[in-house]
């Protein structure tokens, strides 16, 4: 990983007293097999060969007949011998068995397959803190199809997510080592909403600095956090307190249109949605016009605004306005026309059958 805190990091992921244990079988053969081939070898006077093959026919208790028969020292010998191997096979034994009756084999496993997986993920998306803000965005990142990564100290919280099979990380989010494990070098993006704004100020800040084109997002619980979180290198920061409110404003205001947006950006309930369609470069819509572009008369779609790239938003767009690269569409429709429009931006023809159905 090039930090070695991350290396840290991953060997106490691998149960390093478990490990410790395990590294003891062979190395314990090894000394065992020593101590008899050293005894026969100057007590009975053995070479290397026959040493080794009377050590290993007396702790396996095999019985084969001595290279030749012993004296008094070396049946003493023997005995101590036998002792100490049957003492070592009943120390496997036990270690094996508590491996096995408390699923540390199984959790090792777990977590070397988990350990993979982090280091060939790219493109995806890291959801700091799993509360109930965290657990709502990594279940609609996962519902798009988009790679996850979900990072939290808490093991009650890291219980929760090992159960919905989301890739995790038992760890504090603040720690450098523990956003390059997750791979925020080689991420889209990353959403901070852990319960402090001074840890989403430094996960910002931390992230920011390993990655430049990151795209984040951020949770400002308290009133002057949000200037913190675009100064620390946000993109956009969420006020869940503010936006709540707004909300239940706008419902005693105008109920029908809050319901209407609801069901449209959240793709439930109806076939209609709201999406986003960015015009990449060469697309066949470049230097057109709304009205020539055919987006309305091939995928029955209503474009309510555009985003030039400059930032700039044009709100319920003449049919006479040019489209240019880089565009972002804000589109109303059914979702598989909105599908199938994507697709076609992207270079690709996908059929009505295969539309998307999130």
């Amino acid at each position: 990983m090039g930090i070695p805190g991350a290396e840290a990091i991953m060997m106490q992921g691998w149960f390093s007293p478990i490990r410790k244990r395990v590294f003891l079988i062979p190395l314990l053969t090894l000394v065992i097999l020593g101590f008899g081939i050293s005894g026969f070898m100057i007590i009975e006077k053995y070479g290397f060969v026959d040493a080794l093959y009377m050590t290993v026919i007396t702790l396996s208790t095999v019985g084969f007949q001595e290279v030749k028969p012993l004296d008094q020292a070396g049946r003493i010998f023997t005995v101590c011998l036998i002792l100490l191997g049957a003492g070592f096979v009943a120390y496997n034994i036990n270690l094996l068995a508590s491996i096995l009756l408390d699923g540390q084999l199984v959790e090792m496993y777990r977590r070397r397959r988990l350990d993979k997986l982090l280091e060939n993920m790219a493109d995806h998306f890291i959801v700091c803190g799993h509360g109930q803000m965290g657990q709502i965005v990594a279940r609609e990142l996962c519902r798009a199809n988009l790679g996850v990564v979900v990072i939290d100290k808490e093991p009650t919280v890291i219980q929760r997510v090992q159960e919905s099979r989301i890739v995790h990380l038992a760890a504090d989010a603040t720690e450098e080592e523990t956003l390059v494990m997750a791979g925020v070098q080689r991420a889209r993006g990353l959403v901070s909403v852990v319960s402090r704004d001074t840890d989403n100020v430094f996960i910002v800040l931390t992230a920011r600095d390993l990655n430049r084109n990151l795209q984040i997002l951020a949770r400002a619980g308290t009133q002057g956090a949000e200037k913190r979180l675009m100064k620390a290198g946000a993109n956009r920061v969420v006020s869940p307190y503010a936006s709540g409110a707004i909300r239940i404003a706008r419902n005693i205001l105008q109920p029908t249109v809050t319901d209407f947006l609801e069901l449209a950006l959240s793709g439930e309930g109806m076939e209609l949605s709201m999406e986003e369609a960015e015009i990449p470069e060469g697309a066949p819509l470049v230097g057109k016009d709304l009205m020539s572009s055919g987006i309305r008369s091939q995928y029955n779609l209503i474009i309510v605004a555009i985003k030039r790239k400059d930032a700039r938003m044009i709100y319920n767009p003449l049919s006479q306005e040019e489209l240019r690269e880089g565009d972002v569409l804000i589109a109303i429709g059914p979702r598989e026309n909105l599908a199938r429009f994507r697709a076609w931006l992207a270079g690709r023809n996908l059929p009505d059958a295969q539309a998307c159905k999130c």
